[in-house]
């Protein structure tokens, strides 16, 4: 377990995942770990459209979202992540929770380092949080970082 050679740090770009970033920048920079920033691009519903609509081009926007995402997490590399971090930057679409674990597994992530924030009510009774099944299903070890 230790030391950490990969450190894996999803992010929503929120103000509490930011402060993950940082946290996730200081560990790898301890540890001389590489670290992955990893934004999840949710599923786009699709949509019955009325015949003889114009129509909407799912997949141009999932690479808007893709190629802003990008954007993003590069911002997000030169504001908080030191110079002498080995840092890369990874897009994904799907269901967050699942593909923050399928990408833990697939590149043997030693740590995941995320925030502990969001949906709250109905809503995480209905859905449940993102940062709950990361924690609970996991096979590496999970630092959660509150915002305070």
């Amino acid at each position: 377990m230790l030391p950490f050679k990969r450190i894996l740090c999803p992010t929503d770009f929120s103000e509490p995942a930011c402060k993950a970033i940082k946290a996730a920048g200081e560990l790898a920079e301890s540890f001389s770990a590489e670290l992955i920033l990893l934004h999840v691009v949710g599923a786009i519903p699709a949509l019955d459209a009325p015949t003889g609509m114009v129509g909407f081009d799912v997949a141009a926007y999932q690479k808007e979202l893709s190629d802003s995402a990008e954007r993003s997490l590069q911002e997000r590399v030169e504001e908080h992540i030191p110079e002498d971090v080995d840092a890369r930057t990874l897009v994904v679409h799907g269901d967050a929770a699942h593909e923050i674990l399928r990408v833990a597994k697939e590149d043997e992530v030693d740590l995941i380092v995320l925030s502990t924030h969001g949906e709250s009510g109905w809503r995480h009774r209905i859905f449940g949080s993102v940062p709950g099944k990361v924690i609970r299903n996991a096979e590496c070890p999970v630092l959660s970082i509150h915002l305070d």
